[in-house]
């Protein structure tokens, strides 16, 4: 259990490291989430899986779609949003990825659990639950992941 903890929390600095290498924000947004934010809503999404691709309606490491890709402003890897595979080009490169979530919690911020503040609690509902659902429970796998990962950075 321990080796599997200690490879949780590798894993998540590796992330946190990736998805902020270099800090490219949407044109006109500030950045909402900090990258322990970002990383920990990464790891709960697909364990930050950056190979993890597409599945159905999904892709990347932030498990995206479409709807919410073009909700976060619809960022773009060479300026062309509307090339035609830009989506799945974009939430499957960690960068993009991340500037699609911020642009995504720029449009959908709110306080979701109630307890008078906007924070990185509330981020991870509104990704995982969107941006109109955010009060709802999380699964439980989720919701996990996500504690776990705040939880060691908290530690810091």
């Amino acid at each position: 259990m321990a080796t599997s903890l200690s490879v949780s929390v590798v894993t998540c600095f590796f992330s946190l490291f990736l998805i902020h290498a270099q800090q490219v924000p949407v044109a006109g947004q500030d950045t909402l989430l900090s990258r322990v934010c970002l990383g920990c809503i990464c790891e709960a999404a697909s364990g930050c899986n950056v190979t993890i691709g597409c599945e159905e309606t999904v892709c990347g490491p932030f498990r995206i779609t479409w709807a919410y890709w073009a909700d976060g402003g619809k960022p773009s890897l060479d300026d062309n949003p509307n090339a035609k595979d830009m989506y799945a080009r974009c939430v499957n490169d960690p960068y993009c990825a991340a500037r699609t979530v911020q642009g995504y919690m720029t449009k959908y911020s709110q306080d979701c659990n109630g307890d008078g503040i906007i924070n990185c609690d509330d981020f991870a509902r509104i990704h995982h639950l969107g941006g109109y659902g955010c009060s709802g429970g999380l699964n439980a796998k989720y919701e996990n992941a996500y504690k776990l990962c705040m939880q060691t950075f908290d530690k810091q």
